[in-house]
């Protein structure tokens, strides 16, 4: 997105390209299941973090480079079979899976045009302090904190009109997590994950205060190391409505998500299924309260701070919770206020 001037308040009134870098929340954690019901069998999830991104999603940050550090809690608290009933695990005590996840992202835009868009690239290490692969019967078991798998995105796209943004690029998942298919303490997926994405911001009123946005991500694996279990084609949607202020340094809104199986899992060709059960294809939906705001000083802005909390509603054949990500948006340098 272009650099903007609002002049809004005396403290704000030269500062830059606020809204696109509070659209800069960025991550690349997932979780993987295993679900077993009366109808359902072999079910896994993919690398994409839902909710990972929200307002103004489907736009690119202005160019500079960026400095963005996540916090991600998921607290698991139901396995949902195919017809979105509670599965229980022990009737004397409750199953759970809590993953906390700590990503450091750098992220760099240019003013380098390709196709009309600016072209930047991010990569997001991070680690996580459980397992991302849990068998039914071991649900509450966990892992010590350990380098998980590689988010990285080697082709971002930005493209910026007067009512609306768009953006576009592949993301990939590196298998750089522990893995092993006989380990209980996996702390990554044991695959390459690719991901395309498409994206657009809508703005409401002149002064893009208002908005809308969504972003479509469609993942594609390739087999799980040391096994023959290739993971459906899966596609995640994410944005949210929201209103800006402040030259769009304080937002505030509804953020969504929305992931469904395409393909179904390949177990491999020595597989058979138990008569009258069927391979599962996960749905879950998303939604929750998504606040901005900055911190600066008189002369400086020193970060966005970005807290989003969602609930899962209408999961079927995987587990449903609540996640809390929180995000901060360091650019570098810092943007100056005089």
């Amino acid at each position: 997105m272009e650099p903007r001037i609002q002049g809004i308040i005396p403290l704000l009134r030269k500062l830059k390209s606020l809204r696109p870098l509070a659209a800069l929340l960025v991550g690349g954690l997932g979780l993987a299941l295993t679900v077993y019901s009366d109808r359902a069998h072999g079910q896994y999830l993919g690398h994409n973090a839902k909710g990972d991104f929200g307002l103004m999603s489907g736009s690119q940050a202005a160019p500079g480079f960026y400095f963005v550090p996540m916090y991600l809690r998921f607290n698991g608290e139901k396995l949902r079979d195919r017809n979105g009933n509670s599965i229980g695990i022990d009737p004397e005590e409750r199953g759970s899976l809590d993953v906390n996840a700590y990503l450091a992202g750098l992220v760099y835009v240019s003013k380098f045009k390709i196709l009309g868009a600016n072209y930047g690239f991010m990569a997001f290490p991070g680690f996580t302090d459980n397992k991302l692969e849990v068998p039914i019967l071991d649900l509450g078991s966990k892992s010590s904190t350990a380098f998980t798998d590689l988010y990285f995105v080697p082709l971002d796209l930005g493209w910026h009109t007067e009512r609306a943004d768009f953006t576009a690029g592949l993301g990939l998942f590196a298998p750089t997590g522990r893995y092993d298919p006989d380990a209980d303490d996996n702390v990554g997926l044991g695959m390459w994950t690719f991901e395309p994405y498409f994206g657009t911001t809508v703005f409401f009123d002149k002064a893009k205060s208002w908005h809308v946005a969504t972003r479509a991500f469609y993942e594609m694996h390739t087999k799980k190391r040391g096994t023959d279990i290739k993971v459906g084609d899966i596609l995640t949607l994410e944005g949210g409505l929201g209103k800006s202020f402040m030259a769009g340094a304080l937002s505030f809104g509804a953020a969504y998500f929305v992931q469904r199986k395409i393909t179904a899992d390949s177990l491999g060709p020595d597989f058979e299924f138990p008569s009258g059960r069927q391979l599962a294809k996960h749905r879950i939906y998303g939604v929750g309260p998504e606040l901005t705001i900055p911190i600066a000083t008189k002369s400086k802005l020193i970060a966005l701070i970005n807290v989003r909390y969602l609930w899962d509603i209408g999961a079927r054949s995987t587990l449903a919770g609540k996640t809390l990500m929180v995000t901060a948006s360091f650019p570098i340098p810092s943007v100056s206020l005089q």
